[in-house]
């Protein structure tokens, strides 16, 4: 399944009805070494963009947005013991939460992999 990113180095693939969210594998690297992550609730709503979560490392705190609207359907649990594993693999097993309600044509907004490559060539 294909990921599409944010300009702020989110990213969200669909699988199947939910969508999986997480931090560019750029933006893991960027913040250095994760120290926290705050997890979003469950059943928490947000809109395209908003606000969904937080990522503190050793260099800053940082917000993360939803890349699409949705309802959080479940969190990666395993952040709260081992917040590192976004350092291991930010696109794999560091994800942060699963939307569900998600409407796909949202996804029109985002960048896909290429344009993603591309704008951090710019960057």
């Amino acid at each position: 399944m294909a990921k599409f990113f944010t300009k702020e180095h989110e990213w969200v693939e669909m699988d199947g009805a939910q969508a999986i969210v997480g931090i560019s594998e750029h933006a893991a690297h960027e913040l250095g070494d994760i120290t926290f992550v705050e997890l979003p609730k469950i059943g928490k709503s947000v809109k395209q963009f908003d606000t969904l979560a937080g990522i503190e490392s050793v260099k800053a705190a940082s917000d993360i947005y939803a890349p699409v609207s949705g309802k959080v359907a479940q969190v990666n649990d395993k952040l709260e013991d081992a917040p590192e594993l976004v350092n291991q693999g930010a696109e794999s097993e560091g994800w942060i939460c699963r939307l569900e309600g998600v409407d796909a044509s949202e996804l029109g907004a985002l960048l896909d992999a290429a344009a993603y490559a591309k704008y951090l060539e710019g960057l």
